[in-house]
């Protein structure tokens, strides 16, 4: 005979059966009895953050470093609204989360009832899917459809459930199997065998790679081997293809270095791996070159520049398919130039910030962001802020294969670093994250300081701290516009940390910061790590514009148009000492 429970005991049960171990959420209100589930169910966790917000970045982060659906949850009006910012951010970024947005009760909805919204309105633009539940029976069906439709399409679902109904008594569980492991899109015959009569025709390609390819680097190098093609990357496709790449020109977009933009720009024929990137002033215009693009989700073919071929297809079996297909280039011309030029562009700049950086202070962020990559563990899991955080991790993080790199790649959201890497603590609580933390950031959020205190979770808060809007600041410089209200009051964040019961350690003297750092990241458990840093330290694409230039005269202000590079300037030398024959 099957046994009564309430809906939300049911939907708990079942969430840990398909594997969720933990649901991010504040409580109360109409979100007290899927609570009160979890209370009495053995295999699933609350994890009490203090920002709904911060808990679904934290959900966005385990789905990203797991691979699999991860929860998050807020309470009626104020509790749903918060999570917006969060869900955009994983929906963006592809990451499978399911949001449990509890409702008021659904007798009174439409009266203008106390803390009353439509959720299934608000979360429609960051879902996949949003429904309501209307009775306990109905809503199992909607868990399965809302869990299989993030993991099936690789974004949000949302679950609104009004409180009245998460008690109802409902039979069950009624199992349902989930297809959580993903078939791989077949390329059409037609279309590959057009790409390889673009590749044959050409005498210059260059491919430009994104998180796509995260199947395929094995795939990749082997194309662009036998095409002697330089490989360049957007900033989600660093850490799959730029370590042991002998074919690596850095990155194009807002946070490039290298020779990757006159790579795209100077070849005959570029070709979008897995890509995204949004940026179409970065990319070569028609009259330049002929551009091709792959993608296993066809909405995205051609949606950023007009293409010349777009091939819907796994990346992986694309190239599997084009490899019988093409003639392996005889010339290296191309590819050596670009290696040389990759390897001037990275050794011009980085002396600025390389000499006598023992001494200078404030602190270069950039001698903190080189020794952080030196001493951080070998897998270790970094979260970037959004703002100059991004360019010290693009430039200075250095993959391997097993280190996880990323950020806000397309909500491009402050104050994500912290409650991401609660997120990829909380999964892998043995391993060492390190949260790249800005201090506009980490003061936006900075209630989660609290939350990494009560889950005694193993997270490195590094801050720059320079007292600076700095990514803000640039912005307007490159405008011609002052920089205003970019700057604010110095924040002692080590004092903070202090009193919220985390160890920390304050930074102001270069010549402590490595043996400082160190013994920070070596310490068990929570640790902040305030590092006072130079404000004036900012950074510019490899590509400026002349109005740009004009932008920096007008606003009078000394800038570094470069930016270091770190340890990518000893690989881009070795590739030129061994260029592919």
């Amino acid at each position: 005979m099957a046994r009564t429970n309430t809906f939300a005991q049911l939907l708990v049960s079942q969430l840990r059966d398909m594997g969720v171990e933990r649901i991010y959420g504040v409580v109360g209100d109409s979100l007290n009895p899927v609570v009160d589930a979890v209370r009495t169910t053995d295999g699933i966790e609350w994890v009490h953050v203090r920002n709904e917000e911060a808990g679904a970045f934290a959900a966005g982060a385990e789905a990203r470093v797991t691979g699999k659906l991860a929860v998050c949850a807020g309470s009626c009006g104020p509790g749903n609204t918060h999570l917006i910012q969060g869900l955009f951010d994983a929906h963006r970024d592809n990451a499978p989360v399911l949001a449990i947005a509890s409702h008021i009760p659904s007798a009174k909805i439409g009266t203008g009832f106390f803390q009353e919204t439509h959720p299934e309105i608000l979360f429609r633009e960051c879902s996949h899917y949003c429904e309501m539940v209307n009775s306990g029976e109905h809503g199992a069906t909607l868990l399965h459809i809302a869990a299989q439709t993030a993991i099936a399409k690789q974004g949000v679902s949302v679950l609104v459930l009004p409180g009245d109904v998460a008690d109802e008594e409902v039979s069950g569980p009624l199992t349902r199997d989930l297809a959580t492991e993903l078939g791989a899109v077949q390329p059409a015959p037609g279309p590959v065998g057009r790409l390889a009569e673009l590749i044959n025709k050409a005498d210059k390609v260059t491919l430009f790679v994104g998180a796509g390819v995260k199947d395929a680097r094995e795939e990749v190098l082997a194309l662009a081997g036998t095409l002697k093609a330089p490989i360049g990357h957007a900033f989600g496709g660093k850490e799959i293809i730029q370590y042991d790449n002998p074919y690596d020109v850095g990155m194009n977009g807002l946070l490039g270095y290298g020779a990757c933009y006159e790579a795209m720009h100077e070849a005959d024929l570029v070709i979008l791996l897995g890509t995204d990137f949004p940026y179409s002033e970065f990319l070569p215009q028609p009259e330049e070159a002929k551009l091709a693009q792959v993608d296993a989700d066809a909405s995205r073919l051609g949606r950023r520049a007009p293409l010349d071929l777009a091939l819907h297809g796994d990346v992986a079996l694309t190239i599997q398919a084009l490899l019988p297909l093409i003639k392996a280039k005889k010339s290296n011309r191309f590819l050596s130039k670009m290696l040389k030029q990759h390897h001037k562009a990275l050794t011009g700049v980085v002396a600025a910030y390389t000499k006598n950086v023992e001494k200078m202070t404030p602190i270069h962020p950039e001698f903190v962001a080189a020794t952080l990559d030196e001493l951080a563990d070998d897998d270790a899991i970094f979260t970037v802020d959004t703002g100059m955080c991004n360019v010290w991790g693009a430039r200075y993080i250095t993959p391997n294969g097993k280190r996880r790199l990323f950020g806000s790649w397309h909500h491009g959201t402050m104050a994500n670093a912290l409650p991401q890497a609660i997120g990829a603590s909380a999964a892998f609580p043995d391993r060492q994250v390190i949260s790249m933390s800005g201090d506009g950031g980490l003061g936006m959020l900075m209630g989660e300081l609290l939350t990494v205190k009560l889950h005694e979770l193993n997270t490195k808060i590094l801050v720059f701290n320079n007292s600076s809007l700095g990514m803000v600041k640039l912005e307007m410089l490159v405008e011609g516009i002052p920089d205003f209200e970019t700057d604010h009051e110095h924040v002692d964040f080590a004092a903070v940390a202090q009193g919220a019961g985390i160890p920390s350690v304050r930074i102001t003297d270069p010549k402590k910061l490595k043996k400082d750092l160190a013994a920070a990241l070596a310490t068990p458990g929570p640790m902040l790590i305030d590092v006072v840093t130079d404000p004036d330290a900012l950074s510019m694409p490899p590509k400026i514009t002349a109005q740009q230039i004009r932008g920096f005269a007008t606003a009078s202000t000394k800038v570094l148009l470069g930016g270091g590079v770190g340890k990518m300037v000893d690989m881009a030398a070795s590739n030129i000492r061994n260029i592919p024959r």
